[in-house]
């Protein structure tokens, strides 16, 4: 569990690795790399006027979380297909949201509508992985106000596949949690959300 100071950390580590790129150098924080060294999901969120902007991450732990915020963020930002590049006259009005990852865990059942008992709105988010693969985070179904059938269409409509691509067994779902930091509109940053 990080602390709301290591949020914030974070989420200066995400804007900062953003305004460095455009000079072509390098964020660093040595004291933040070495204390978070251990491998671990996160995703960075860029939103402008409450729009999204751009949003990339690591579902699993494959970097060191330091690394992996640096790399989300820029990727975030200049690499999200869905998008044009942020130019570097509106990173101001762009907010950052960083979520730290749990591990995703399986859901094994033998009936598809037993996955509508097993996820949780609000607390969890979803991977669906078959011929493709696709990811929602757990504030995505708070934000829209899904149900856990809706939740469990728009993660296989995500992944490129039919809505109820959920319901055929072959395809796996994962579940995993996030604590959450964002900046709030007034520039402001909001205490975590765990999930």
């Amino acid at each position: 569990m990080l602390s709301f100071e290591d949020g914030e950390k974070f989420l200066d580590l995400a804007r900062n690795s953003v305004k460095t790129y455009f000079s072509n150098k390098e964020p660093e924080d040595i004291q933040l790399k070495e204390t978070f060294s251990k491998k671990q999901g996160v995703f960075v969120t860029l939103h402008k006027n409450r729009q999204l902007r751009g949003c990339i991450g690591y579902p699993e732990p494959v970097i060191p979380l330091y690394d992996a915020v640096i790399k989300a963020a820029r990727s975030a930002a200049f690499n999200d297909p869905r998008f044009p590049p942020v130019s570097e006259d509106e990173l101001e009005d762009i907010k950052f949201e960083v979520s730290v990852l749990t591990i995703p865990e399986k859901v094994n059942v033998n009936e598809p509508d037993e996955y509508l008992k097993k996820v949780r709105i609000g607390k969890d988010g979803l991977i669906i992985r078959g011929y493709n693969s696709g990811l929602l985070l757990p504030q995505v179904a708070e934000e829209w106000k899904f149900n856990q059938q809706q939740f469990l269409e728009c993660v296989s409509e995500k992944a490129g596949m039919e809505k109820d691509a959920w319901k055929n067994l072959q395809n796996e779902i994962y579940i995993f949690q996030a604590q959450i930091f964002s900046e709030e509109d007034a520039g402001e940053k909001e205490k975590p959300k765990n999930f």
